[in-house]
């Protein structure tokens, strides 16, 4: 049986008891405050649900993971950074990333960004904790992600197009920032074959827990307002303007 979250204090299970089926499925419960958001994330937990359902927090096993220096980008995609016409940047438009992120997608019925997360995410930015790299050609916003970034590491949530190779773009330049300003790891949560062509790959979710805990310590059992908020590591000023060297490039399959 899952166990349900009380509103306080902020207390989460080990992860080690998460389900098998559906995987990685914790607990229920908590809220959507700043405290329960980072100190989920600090325990490698985040939020997933839909309208109709209460909070639930997972931990699923094994976890997608980028390292910054393993981005991979094709030749195809070398081409569109230095010829596509983007202009990128970082927390000039989060609102517009995440409602854009929350919208509707071919084959999707529904979204699990509902106004609770796009709210609860909106305050986390205001903190200084989440972030958004935004993709522009003109005035036009055409891709983005964002996520939660905690010292070394970024917790993606969502990315989106709306030309080709755009979200690629954005998290192109992400994990170049973050080679430049010492970013160790980018969250990917769950396997897609999108994140794995660029490099992306599953671990298990006990190594993944043990770079959190050597990057950020180890969370306490208990979590008070501000024990979560370690600010990241790199500059998201630097974004869209950082060096091109060590990214591998690589020819088309």
């Amino acid at each position: 049986m899952l166990p349900w979250l009380a509103d306080h204090p902020v207390h989460f299970p080990p992860v080690e008891q998460a389900l098998r089926d559906p995987d990685g499925l914790l607990a229920v419960g908590g809220d959507l405050s700043p405290a329960w958001l980072l100190a989920a994330y600090h325990r490698g937990i985040f939020p997933w649900y839909s309208d109709d359902q209460p909070i639930l927090w997972w931990s699923p096993d094994p976890r997608m993971v980028l390292f910054p220096h393993e981005i991979r980008v094709r030749r195809s995609l070398a081409k569109r950074l230095r010829n596509g016409g983007f202009r990128v940047t970082a927390d000039t438009a989060f609102d517009a990333v995440i409602a854009t992120c929350a919208g509707p997608r071919d084959g999707q019925p529904g979204t699990w960004i509902t106004d609770a997360m796009r709210e609860a995410y909106g305050r986390l930015h205001a903190l200084g904790m989440a972030h958004s790299v935004e993709v522009w050609r003109g005035e036009r916003l055409v891709g983005g992600l964002y996520g939660v970034a905690l010292g070394p590491v970024f917790f993606g949530e969502s990315m989106f197009s709306r030309v080709a190779d755009a979200s690629k773009v954005a998290l192109v330049h992400l994990a170049r920032a973050m080679q430049d300003g010492g970013g160790r790891l980018i969250d990917c949560q769950m396997h897609t074959a999108h994140l794995a062509s660029l490099g992306a790959r599953d671990i298990a979710r006990a190594e993944f827990i043990g770079y959190l805990e050597k990057w950020l310590g180890k969370a306490p059992d208990v979590a008070e307002d501000d024990t979560c908020i370690i600010p990241p590591s790199w500059s998201f000023e630097r974004l869209g303007s950082t060096a091109r060297h060590s990214t591998q490039e690589r020819g088309e399959p």
